[in-house]
């Protein structure tokens, strides 16, 4: 899709708030230095202004991808840190390890299930308006991945709750509001609660040149939605043999969903279809857990 139909084809907000709920397709790499992640100094807080931004998919509307993967450590000190098949509606190894010691109704066995679960991810490109404590990555294009709690204040910005409240669009690059990123530490989480959208205002002061140059810089998102750049099933039931240490390890063909919205934390929050959510601490920022994910599994 070109710069000037995107000016004259601008998404129904109301469109793109169902997009974000529906079943996610896609791909990760947890190695890759087109992604920007909000660094927190000692104390844990951290401060950057971003600009979400419409991406380059063809229909114009997909101004996200979005799918599922599991980061944990297995007994044999190894990480299994793999996106999900059932992103793509396939079956999974973990998924059906994960339901049947969910359904051995053996408490313990559903402690380790909470820890593997699936997490939800999404990932936009962004333009970096302030990082103050990366003042380099100002004004470069980079790819931000989040979780439900960022997405949650972008859908309540499309359509907001309250009567007063006027519906905007985060990622128009004319009538959007930069995002301020603001970090704290809350009961040793990441707490994401104070960032807010700034009220809108056109980026470069509407300056199409800037806007077109911005626009054609952004990263293709389609890698996430390819089914060919998933794993195969035999590919990630051996890595799961791998960092389980077993020779095969329990799966079932019929699995239930068992699956977290939230961002990832040590312990993070359980949504199992048909079952009692467990009630445990959650961080409001998957990266700060992914970046941990991955400093740890570069050490083996």
């Amino acid at each position: 899709m070109s710069f000037a139909r995107l000016k004259n084809n601008r998404p129904d907000l109301q469109e793109l708030a169902a997009k974000a709920n529906a079943s996610p397709s896609g791909t990760t790499n947890s190695k890759d230095d087109r992604f920007w992640y909000p660094q927190r100094d000692k104390a844990g807080n951290g401060y950057a202004v971003i600009r979400f931004l419409p991406g380059l998919e063809e229909q114009g509307k997909s101004y996200w991808a979005k799918y599922w993967d599991h980061a944990f450590k297995g007994p044999t000190g190894q990480w299994y840190i793999e996106k999900s098949l059932t992103t793509i509606g396939q079956q999974d190894a973990i998924a059906e390890a994960n339901s049947l010691l969910w359904n051995s109704g053996i408490e313990s066995d559903k402690d380790i299930v909470r820890k593997r679960k699936r997490n939800l991810r999404y990932v936009t490109n962004v333009l970096i308006i302030s990082d103050p404590a990366n003042p380099e990555n100002e004004g470069q294009i980079k790819l931000y991945r989040f979780g439900k709690k960022i997405m949650d204040k972008i859908l309540d910005t499309m359509t907001p709750k309250y009567p007063d409240e006027k519906p905007m669009d985060p990622f128009d690059v004319w009538d959007g509001g930069d995002f301020v990123i603001k970090i704290k530490m809350i009961d040793k989480y990441p707490n994401y609660d104070s960032s807010v959208f700034k009220s809108p205002s056109p980026l470069f002061d509407g300056d199409e040149a800037k806007l077109e140059a911005v626009f054609d810089k952004q990263h293709v998102l389609d890698e996430w939605v390819n089914p060919e750049n998933f794993k195969t099933y035999d590919e990630l039931k051996a890595r799961l043999n791998l960092v389980l240490g077993e020779k095969a390890p329990r799966t079932i063909k019929d699995t239930i969903s068992l699956d977290t919205t939230e961002e990832p934390a040590p312990i993070a929050t359980l949504e199992p279809v048909q079952m009692q959510t467990a009630e445990v601490a959650s961080s409001d920022d998957e990266d700060d857990i992914m970046a941990h994910f991955k400093s740890l599994a570069n050490e083996d």
